[in-house]
Protein backbone atom coordinates (compact mmCIF):
# COMPACT_ATOMS: atom_id res chain seq x y z
CA UNK A 1 0.00 0.00 0.00
CA UNK A 2 2.95 2.31 0.63
CA UNK A 3 3.98 1.93 -3.00
CA UNK A 4 0.53 2.84 -4.27
CA UNK A 5 0.36 5.86 -1.95
CA UNK A 6 3.82 6.97 -3.08
CA UNK A 7 2.47 7.09 -6.63
CA UNK A 8 -0.53 9.14 -5.49
CA UNK A 9 -3.22 6.43 -5.36
CA UNK A 10 -5.50 6.40 -2.33
CA UNK A 11 -7.11 3.18 -3.53
CA UNK A 12 -6.21 0.73 -6.29
CA UNK A 13 -6.90 2.36 -9.67
CA UNK A 14 -8.65 0.63 -12.54
CA UNK A 15 -7.89 -0.03 -16.20
CA UNK A 16 -4.45 -1.60 -15.79
CA UNK A 17 -2.83 1.68 -14.80
CA UNK A 18 -0.47 0.27 -12.15
CA UNK A 19 2.13 -2.33 -12.99
CA UNK A 20 3.66 -4.23 -10.09
CA UNK A 21 6.96 -6.09 -10.44
CA UNK A 22 7.64 -8.50 -7.59
CA UNK A 23 11.17 -9.79 -7.00
CA UNK A 24 9.98 -12.89 -5.14
CA UNK A 25 7.53 -15.69 -5.86
CA UNK A 26 6.66 -16.66 -2.28
CA UNK A 27 3.71 -15.76 -0.03
CA UNK A 28 4.73 -12.08 0.00
CA UNK A 29 3.15 -11.82 -3.46
CA UNK A 30 -0.23 -12.79 -1.98
CA UNK A 31 -0.13 -9.70 0.20
CA UNK A 32 0.75 -7.55 -2.80
CA UNK A 33 -2.23 -8.97 -4.70
CA UNK A 34 -4.57 -8.38 -1.75
CA UNK A 35 -3.37 -4.81 -1.22
CA UNK A 36 -3.31 -3.69 -4.86
CA UNK A 37 -5.78 -5.82 -6.79
CA UNK A 38 -3.08 -6.47 -9.39
CA UNK A 39 -2.72 -10.04 -10.65
CA UNK A 40 -0.64 -12.01 -13.12
CA UNK A 41 -3.84 -12.91 -15.00
CA UNK A 42 -4.71 -9.24 -15.51
CA UNK A 43 -1.12 -8.62 -16.64
CA UNK A 44 -0.72 -5.95 -13.96
CA UNK A 45 1.61 -8.11 -11.84
CA UNK A 46 4.90 -9.51 -13.10
CA UNK A 47 6.95 -11.90 -11.00
CA UNK A 48 10.71 -11.89 -11.48
CA UNK A 49 11.93 -14.35 -8.83
CA UNK A 50 15.27 -12.98 -7.64
CA UNK A 51 14.64 -14.24 -4.11
CA UNK A 52 14.35 -10.71 -2.70
CA UNK A 53 11.47 -9.26 -0.72
CA UNK A 54 11.05 -6.22 -2.93
CA UNK A 55 8.37 -4.79 -5.19
CA UNK A 56 8.47 -2.06 -7.83
CA UNK A 57 5.28 -0.06 -8.37
CA UNK A 58 4.94 1.61 -11.78
CA UNK A 59 2.27 4.09 -12.85
CA UNK A 60 2.00 3.22 -16.54
CA UNK A 61 0.26 6.52 -17.30
CA UNK A 62 2.92 8.83 -15.84
CA UNK A 63 5.96 6.54 -15.97
CA UNK A 64 6.67 7.18 -12.28
CA UNK A 65 8.00 4.21 -10.34
CA UNK A 66 9.10 3.36 -6.82
CA UNK A 67 10.85 0.27 -5.46
CA UNK A 68 10.00 -0.83 -1.92
CA UNK A 69 12.20 -3.23 0.03
CA UNK A 70 13.02 -3.71 3.71
CA UNK A 71 16.13 -2.04 5.06
CA UNK A 72 19.15 -4.33 5.14
CA UNK A 73 19.43 -4.04 8.92
CA UNK A 74 15.74 -4.59 9.70
CA UNK A 75 16.40 -7.83 11.60
CA UNK A 76 19.12 -6.28 13.74
CA UNK A 77 16.78 -3.41 14.58
CA UNK A 78 14.11 -5.92 15.58
CA UNK A 79 16.53 -7.71 17.91
CA UNK A 80 17.53 -4.40 19.49
CA UNK A 81 13.88 -3.49 20.04
CA UNK A 82 13.23 -6.75 21.94
CA UNK A 83 16.56 -7.37 23.76
CA UNK A 84 15.04 -9.67 26.39
CA UNK A 85 13.83 -12.19 23.84
CA UNK A 86 16.65 -14.71 23.15
CA UNK A 87 14.93 -16.31 20.14
CA UNK A 88 15.35 -14.25 16.98
CA UNK A 89 12.02 -15.20 15.42
CA UNK A 90 10.06 -14.18 18.50
CA UNK A 91 12.07 -10.95 18.85
CA UNK A 92 11.08 -10.06 15.29
CA UNK A 93 7.44 -10.93 15.89
CA UNK A 94 7.35 -8.89 19.10
CA UNK A 95 8.89 -5.90 17.33
CA UNK A 96 6.63 -6.05 14.29
CA UNK A 97 3.49 -6.38 16.40
CA UNK A 98 4.54 -3.43 18.55
CA UNK A 99 5.34 -1.30 15.53
CA UNK A 100 2.06 -2.15 13.84
CA UNK A 101 0.15 -1.10 16.93
CA UNK A 102 2.17 2.11 17.35
CA UNK A 103 2.71 2.83 13.63
CA UNK A 104 6.50 3.01 14.10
Amino acid sequence: MAGMKALGFDEPPTKKRPLIISETAVCFVGGVIAATGCTVGHRTLHVEDYGKVAVTFVDTKTGCAIRIAPALDVREKAYAYAPNEPRYYFAQMQTYRSCLMKRC
